[in-house]
């Protein structure tokens, strides 16, 4: 079919109890900035009759109305959603309202931006494989190699990337005493505490998973020296412009023009207002809408972005310490298909922050990803599994743990 534009990932099992050691010094360097490849990611339009019907896209269409219009009025959910297979649009819709305000009470837009929380970890791995693949770094170079002060030694790329560093969670590491300033801090004042304070560590480095902000700060802070750039104007650069995101940005970019369509987050009809971390950026920030994130999704199976060889190792699961259907791999997490394998069944990324909900989900296999934005704290964005069953026609599409919490 002519319209196809990118194919299916296959997964590769590792054969070691964890991966993150050293491959990188094989890469293939490639220029740093991405082409400019936003058009190669449109179908022929006389080609999507045939894969609407071919996928039932009418049918699934009514069936995921149904779903959301469910978890719209009995659990309240509100924001803007899109699911898309094969490269076509199979469900998009928006419920309720950007702000609650009285004074400035407005509809959502598809072109409202959330907060994407902790999905924004995927943008800042990519970042990271993007300097990789232009031979900028190695996944083995050691945090010192760019920030020499860093106290904690043993900790290389990789071990960040798939969350196995073991170091402290910079939002718990540091006692008032430390935090004395009343600026709220940014990367670099962090990166300062830690070198000043050198908070105990939460384990050892690669000694096991465990889930840390900490990691992906450290990760947009190497971008920054590594680049030369502002991560923000690295994303801007390599990933947002060639990538055709026009409505996707990091919170510190200064620009009074991208706030427009900016949704506000709440908890029930409370706004919840700025917190003390918000500067800190890499394991969150980034402002995106649905149909950004298609294009995302759509960039990174193909090989305009990054290599498929380079994709293959993102999605791999990293941590086998435990048995259990959830893993991760650089910036993604994923659900294998069962206890015992290596191999993915779902890859995906979900984020909380400030009243924002938010779900990023794909089946690699089924070519569908299945997007929600949500600026009301609601635990029904990460409850999908009605919403798989129908994209992939199968009733016990989706058998593992109902809710993905952050």
């Amino acid at each position: 079919m002519r319209g196809k534009i990118y194919q299916t990932i296959l997964f590769i099992a590792l054969g070691s109890l964890c991966a993150c050691t050293g491959k990188s010094d094989k890469q293939n360097k490639t220029p740093l900035v991405t082409r400019s490849c936003a058009e190669t990611f449109e179908l022929d339009p006389k080609d999507i009759p045939e894969i609407k019907e071919k996928i039932h896209a009418e049918k699934k269409a009514w069936q995921l109305d149904t779903i959301f219009a469910k978890k719209v009025k009995r659990e309240g959910f509100n924001g803007n959603v899109l699911v898309a297979q094969h490269g076509v649009v199979v469900y998009r819709k928006k419920f309720g309202y950007a702000s609650f305000d009285r004074k400035m009470k407005d509809t959502l837009k598809y072109d409202s931006k959330f907060q994407l929380a902790s999905m924004s970890k995927t943008f800042t791995a990519m970042a990271v494989l993007k300097l990789y693949e232009a031979g900028k770094i190695k996944l083995d170079d050691s945090v010192q190699k760019f920030i020499p002060d860093f106290p904690y030694h043993g900790i290389n790329i990789q071990m960040l990337l798939c969350h196995r560093s073991g170091l402290p969670y910079y939002a718990y590491a540091f006692d008032d005493s430390v935090r004395k300033v009343r600026t709220p801090p940014d990367n670099n004042q962090i990166l300062k505490w830690f070198a000043q304070s050198k908070p105990k560590p939460y384990n050892r480095p690669n000694r096991s998973f465990a889930y840390n902000n900490s990691n992906y700060m450290v990760l947009a802070s190497i971008v920054e020296r590594v680049s030369g750039l502002s991560f923000d104007q690295f994303l801007k650069k390599n990933i947002f412009d060639p990538l055709g995101m026009k409505n996707t940005y990091l919170s510190t970019t200064k620009n009074d023009s991208i706030n427009l369509n900016r949704t506000m987050g709440y908890e029930g009809r409370r706004k919840i207002q700025t917190d003390y971390y918000d500067f800190v950026i890499g394991d969150k920030g980034i402002y995106s809408t649905v149909d950004d994130l298609l294009r995302w999704y759509k960039a990174l199976n193909s090989d305009c972005f990054l290599s498929k060889k380079t994709m293959k190792e993102a999605w791999e699961p990293r941590s086998f310490e435990r048995k259990g259907l959830k893993n991760y791999g650089y910036g993604f997490r994923m659900m294998l298909r069962d206890v015992d394998s290596k191999k993915a069944r779902y890859v995906y990324h979900n984020g909380w922050w400030k009243g924002y909900s938010t779900l990023f989900w794909f089946n690699p296999h089924d070519d569908y990803v299945v997007i929600i934005l949500g600026n009301r704290k609601n635990g029904t964005v990460y409850r999908v599994k009605s919403v798989l069953q129908v994209m992939e026609e199968d009733a016990n599409a989706g058998e593992m743990e109902d809710e993905l919490t952050d």
